[in-house]
């Protein structure tokens, strides 16, 4: 009598609910996460840092001594009173300097030495010949390409508000003195002051705009993520728990019974050895083959080799507990939440509160912050390399900790992955198997 034919496997209930609960929780998560991060970074924006530099010396004009360039500070500083979008930070042009180089600052404007000089001269009988003065507003791509655009808009802002503030003194000055100005001149004065926009921190041309460090950084969170998952298969593969297809052909070793935490031994050694040729890899492919500026190539290698490790280390432990389930989890907290808490596209001043949050302590962002160190500043410890080191080396040891914490708990209450009964039966069921020809 023929055997009635299997049902469909699509009319299982529980195959469309499991993958339907999966992947709504991968859509929603992803769309909220990445777009709420970055849908309104204007409205979030607070206190994004900027240097304003005054290095005017003054000049005597009509038998007093004025500083323009207090002026214009103070008009800076009373006009942002009411607004905490920008926080304008006062130093000297050497700190500027220093902060540009660090990027703890996203932009400065600076105040020349000659400027109160330079504004008196335009009093002169003959204006239209005098030389204008100059606001400079410096950039730093560095910091973030975003974040240094916005910094510049709002030095450019000031610095003609400024200017036009200046030319309605200077306007009155001459109407008090009755001087006749020529239409040129009257036009210059209404707006004097010229505003230069340069590089305050400049990069390579294969510096990706000073984006460079968070697709480094990423590749290097990529590389520790796949690079678990592909050794948790290898592993399972060759202790029996899983087959291996080829194409038509099927492989599946021998069953060898192993403690899940000699199992998450084994992956980790592995994980530690193979780190090595991917961060090699890694920076090979990007500095040798690409030619991506980078300096410090030891301590960049070293770094990738410790990042990679480290995630997947982190990702083998959490594969280790919870299992399948442990591949979502990864996504979620090396991607989902790292990409849009990072600060590398947009600042993390302009980031929603629970991103800012996320953000203390997500890996991207401290890897990002250690990269741009190495890459743009320098390898300077003040400059997020310090942290990015301290973040990785609690993040391993938190991994490695949890990871066989829990698996020694699995084994210490007989949670095998093959229990015994299920070997007996299966190996009952292969030697009572009929032999086919």
């Amino acid at each position: 009598m023929p055997s009635p034919e299997p049902s469909s496997v699509l009319r299982s209930p529980k195959l469309w609910i499991g993958s339907g609960l999966i992947v709504a929780v991968v859509s929603i998560l992803f769309a909220l996460l990445y777009v709420g991060g970055n849908v309104n970074p204007k409205g979030n924006l607070r206190d994004l840092p900027i240097a304003l530099v005054n290095s005017d010396r003054g000049a005597d004009a009509n038998g007093k001594h004025l500083n323009l360039g207090d002026q214009v500070v103070s008009g800076i500083e009373k006009s942002a009173a009411d607004n905490h979008s920008f926080s304008w930070q006062v130093v000297s042009r050497q700190e500027a300097d220093k902060r540009l180089g660090q990027g703890k600052v996203y932009g400065a404007l600076v105040v020349p030495e000659n400027f109160s000089a330079t504004v008196a001269g335009l009093g002169s009988p003959k204006p239209a010949e005098a030389t204008r003065p100059t606001l400079t507003v410096l950039t730093n791509q560095s910091a973030g390409s975003i974040g240094s655009s916005m910094a510049s808009q709002a030095n450019q802002k000031a610095a003609h508000a400024a200017s036009a503030q200046l030319g309605k003194e200077l306007l009155n000055r001459a109407a008090a003195q009755k001087a006749q100005l020529a239409p040129a001149a009257k036009l210059m004065l209404t707006d004097p002051v010229n505003v230069e926009v340069a590089d305050g921190h400049p990069l390579g041309t294969h510096s990706a705009m000073g984006l460079s460090a968070f697709y480094y950084a990423l590749v290097l969170i990529v590389c520790g993520m796949l690079g678990a998952n592909a050794i948790v298969s290898q592993v399972d593969t060759a202790l029996g728990y899983l087959h291996t297809d080829f194409g038509p052909f099927r492989q599946r070793m021998p069953v060898r019974r192993t403690s899940r935490v000699r199992t998450l031994a084994v992956g980790t050694v592995l994980m530690l050895g193979l780190s090595l040729v991917m961060g090699s890899l890694v920076e090979l492919a990007t500095v040798g083959i690409l030619g991506m500026d980078a300096s410090h190539l030891g301590l960049l290698w070293l770094y990738s080799v410790g990042t990679i490790a480290a995630v997947g280390v982190s990702a083998l432990a959490l594969l280790a507990v919870f299992g399948t389930p442990g591949m979502l989890i990864s996504t979620i907290v090396f991607v989902a939440m790292a990409v849009p808490s990072s600060g590398a596209t947009v600042p993390l001043e302009a980031l929603p509160g629970f991103f800012h949050g996320l953000s203390e302590f997500e890996p991207l962002r401290q890897i990002t912050g250690g990269m741009r160190s190495i890459l743009y500043y320098d390898a300077q410890g003040d400059a997020g390399l310090t942290r990015a080191w301290i973040s990785m080396g609690i993040a391993f040891v938190a991994a490695v900790l949890f990871g066989f914490g829990v698996t020694r708990f699995y084994d210490r209450k007989g949670l095998h992955r093959i229990p015994p009964t299920a070997e007996a039966t299966e190996a009952t069921a292969t030697a009572t198997a009929p032999a086919t020809a």
